[in-house]
């Protein structure tokens, strides 16, 4: 029995966390209950409720200064709702959404390169340039060394007395 009691009340209190809060007929603390409406907000609402209650979403968002389709359709999936209907944004305001989202990437993937990144490459081309170079100029040197460490030997031998005497042969 006390199971069931506790499931009551739990079933209870998920209603009541996801009940409607209806924009028209709410009270400053059941509108800042809602995430992203806080008191100055939920005052704005409550004033602009006197004048007229809203006849619909675009009437809200038209008359709400700082609430637009994004915040409208924030505040509804939170449990707002104008004349008791939850907010639903249009195919054209999404293609349009969707299509604005698609730009941001876009310009996010094509960033310009800036003065400095052009510069840091300018710089890393130039220094494997000249580290090709000074390869080159040592591997220049150590044939020149290697060719100079032969070469005397080779006059060595011609100066040795054998030489002389194959080369008086001859």
């Amino acid at each position: 029995m006390f199971k069931k009691l506790l499931a009551f009340i739990a079933t209870m209190y998920v209603a009541m966390a996801f009940a409607a809060v209806e924009v028209n007929t709410a009270t400053s603390a059941e509108l800042d209950s809602i995430k992203g409406i806080g008191p100055v907000k939920s005052a704005l609402i409550i004033s602009e409720r006197k004048k007229a209650p809203f006849k619909d979403w675009n009437d809200f968002v038209t008359r709400v200064k700082g609430v637009g389709t994004d915040s409208a359709a924030t505040f509804s999936a939170d449990g707002l709702t104008v004349n008791g209907t939850s907010y639903k944004v249009s195919a054209k305001a999404e293609t349009k959404a969707d299509a604005k989202a698609d730009k941001k990437a876009e310009k996010k993937i094509n960033k310009p390169v800036t003065e400095k990144a052009k510069d840091a490459a300018v710089a890393t081309k130039d220094a494997v340039k000249g580290a090709a170079i000074a390869t080159k100029e040592a591997v220049k040197e150590t044939a020149k060394d290697a060719k100079a460490a032969v070469m005397p030997k080779a006059d060595a031998k011609a100066d040795s007395p054998k030489a002389a005497a194959s080369a008086a042969k001859k």
